[in-house]
């Protein structure tokens, strides 16, 4: 069976790969510094799997940790809202110096297979709407720090498919589309809905006012992470060389649903509370998954199915205690 190095794999979306790898019989090994990822996550495969803890703008590091596999999953990034707007020149840096690392390290063993993990994000609001992999990538304002990370994500992308051209015997590039599930990050809209909730449930206002970015209107397709990896192995097993991959469902809701169905599983109503939307906001995201679907993949979980599992996580985890660490800076 072949051999992985899976970058970034006590993330969310990259525990959960490594999980489903060593299930399936592969040899795994592991880099991340655990900066946003967390080591509990890979806890039940750590006895299966090689673990190199380091940063992947680490060149020497991430040299090391290729020697040997026979393909590479590239997940590690910097992918918190936060940080786009804060921190968008570390962004970039993770972007960049981790992708030409990755790179120059598969070069140097041999190994001639890359799947990269891009974001819906490249799209920023795109033209069309459901979105496939052909629609034209773009940003819209330099200015604007939040685009730092599809900015970076459009980089690597790049770098993957023009030295793929001439290096690489397979790279394959997958786009994630509102992956959520238990103990992803807690900044993303679910988990925050959810720790919301449970932070407001002993309040007897009825309904519970329920603050929230714009209004509520914006809309998103999300996909529970167990449909999410069966889609990401097909696309890791099955994609074509040169190949993008959108992974998602076509099920678009909008925020205040998803608000709602968060709510329902607190036996609470909410009232939305308006804020003021993030500069670059998007208004629509939802991807056509018809490329994946012909490899097979269909997404099996409904959303209020998928909700009620991650929420009761979050009604009985704390958080505080599994999170993982703060963010690295911009020095190595």
């Amino acid at each position: 069976m072949k051999k992985y190095l899976v970058t970034g794999g006590t993330g969310f979306i990259g525990s959960a790969l490594v999980k489903r790898l060593v299930r399936d019989g592969y040899g795994v090994r592991v880099l991340d510094n655990n900066s946003r990822g967390a080591a509990h996550r890979i806890e039940e495969v750590e006895g299966s799997i090689e673990f190199i803890q380091a940063d992947i703008r680490n060149a020497e590091a991430v040299t090391k940790a290729t020697e040997g596999v026979d393909a590479v999953c590239h997940l590690a990034y910097v992918n918190e809202m936060e940080y786009f707007y804060s921190k968008p020149d570390l962004v970039l840096d993770v972007a960049v110096r981790g992708m030409l690392n990755v790179i120059d390290a598969c070069r140097q063993h041999g190994v001639g297979e890359l799947i990269l993990a891009s974001s819906s994000e490249v799209y920023q609001t795109p033209a069309v709407v459901p979105t496939d992999e052909a629609v034209g990538l773009s940003i819209p304002d330099v200015l604007n720090p939040r685009y730092s990370y599809g900015g970076g994500k459009i980089l690597c992308e790049l770098m993957a498919v023009n030295y793929g051209q001439k290096y690489f015997d397979r790279v394959v590039i997958f786009r994630p589309h509102n992956v959520y599930g238990p103990d992803m990050a807690s900044e993303h809209v679910i988990p925050q809905f959810a720790l919301r909730m449970k932070a407001l449930v002993e309040e007897a206002t009825d309904p519970l006012p329920f603050p929230v970015q714009s209004n509520g209107q914006e809309t998103r397709a999300f996909v529970y992470i167990d449909d999410f990896i069966d889609g990401l192995v097909r696309v890791i097993e099955q994609g074509g060389h040169l190949n993008i991959y959108h992974i998602g469902t076509c099920e678009e809701r909008s925020i205040e649903e998803v608000a709602v169905e968060v709510a329902r599983c607190f036996d609470r109503a909410i009232e939305l509370v308006p804020g003021e939307a993030p500069a670059g906001a998007t208004p629509r995201r939802c991807p056509d998954i018809g490329k994946l679907q012909a490899l097979g993949f269909e997404p099996k979980t409904l959303l209020r199915s998928g909700i009620e599992k991650t929420v009761n996580w979050y009604k009985q985890t704390d958080v505080r205690q599994r999170d993982g660490g703060q963010v690295m800076e911009l020095s190595k």
